[in-house]
């Protein structure tokens, strides 16, 4: 069956008023078991924010399957994103659940992450969505068969700031995170992962919205991609000395195998690894190619956490 993703319903604010009336009868604390055959694009509810989970045409009941949650960018949506990533063939073809959430609308009508003070909560709502996406996991976990060893976040510009937060401040639920643009938070003393989590961080040289070198916005500084680097090989314990593989072919726009590939993995805990990917000449938004899915797919893959 082709994917196709669905529209999830507006927010429900519910607001039950129990004063002067009888007390409503206990409710269970387990959440719903979600609905949905194989192949399908379910709706689920967690905290007041719905959004999408699609089940792999090859789902089985009886086999705990990895769980990979997509961050859109800002100003941008979960239905958006996918049609960029192409992720939902490579959920039906490999057997994950495929998580499809959706940030907070700012005053400016803009979704959005609060992921750091540089990008992208810039009216200062201090929304706790790493706690919601830590509530996600849990509910999927709690009605589907997750390995708790395999559970990654993918993200673009602001989605993949806060995979990279998230993974500082959840890293128990989280095996691995990949960030196209993005960036970790410019203060290290607010990342303290509980435990090794394997980073790829993939950048264009020539982003102008987040530059490579790093920058701010809004005075609000952010890392060079080599500072978001750093951070999560002290926090992996990697030695500072790469490995080089093979390049690879992911901007259409740009002619041959253009992206670099540089790996830390001696010395990295727990079997963990700090990987980038660098577009020469890259933008932004670059135009992916067809390898991209699978590829980030391919690194998500061979990263597993210790039981």
């Amino acid at each position: 069956m082709r994917w196709r993703p669905s529209i999830s319903a507006g927010l429900l604010l519910i607001a039950v008023a129990a004063c002067g009336q009888d007390p409503a009868p206990a409710q269970s604390s387990e959440p719903p078991a979600p609905t949905g055959a194989p192949g399908e694009t379910v709706t689920v509810d967690v905290a007041d924010r719905p959004f999408r989970l699609h089940i792999p045409e090859s789902y089985d009941p009886a086999t705990p399957a990895p769980l990979v949650v997509l961050l859109h960018g800002f100003t941008s949506s979960s239905t958006e994103q996918e049609a960029y990533f192409q992720l939902g063939p490579e959920s039906d073809q490999r057997g994950f659940l495929y998580a499809l959430p959706e940030g907070t609308e700012d005053p400016d009508g803009e979704q959005f992450w609060n992921a750091t003070d540089a990008c992208c909560d810039f009216h200062r709502s201090e929304v706790d969505d790493a706690g919601y996406l830590r509530s996600l996991i849990e509910t999927v976990s709690a009605s589907y068969p997750v390995d708790a060893s395999r559970v990654y976040l993918v993200g673009h510009s602001n989605g993949g700031f806060m995979a990279h937060r998230f993974a500082c401040e959840h890293a128990d639920v989280v095996t691995a995170i990949v960030s196209l643009a993005g960036a970790a938070t410019n203060d290290p003393a607010e990342c303290a992962p509980a435990r090794p989590v394997s980073v790829l961080q993939v950048h264009g040289t020539n982003d102008t919205v987040i530059p490579f070198d790093g920058g701010a916005n809004f005075g609000r500084p952010f890392p060079s991609v080599d500072g978001t680097l750093a951070l999560w090989r002290e926090h992996n314990g990697c030695a500072e000395e790469p490995e080089t593989g093979e390049p690879l072919d992911l901007d259409s726009t740009i002619e041959g195998a253009e992206t670099t590939v540089t790996s830390y993995l001696t010395g990295c805990r727990d079997g963990s690894r700090v990987e980038l990917w660098t577009i020469e000449g890259g933008s932004h938004v670059p135009r992916l190619t067809e390898d991209w899915a699978p590829a980030i797919m391919d690194f998500l893959y061979a990263q597993t956490a210790p039981a």
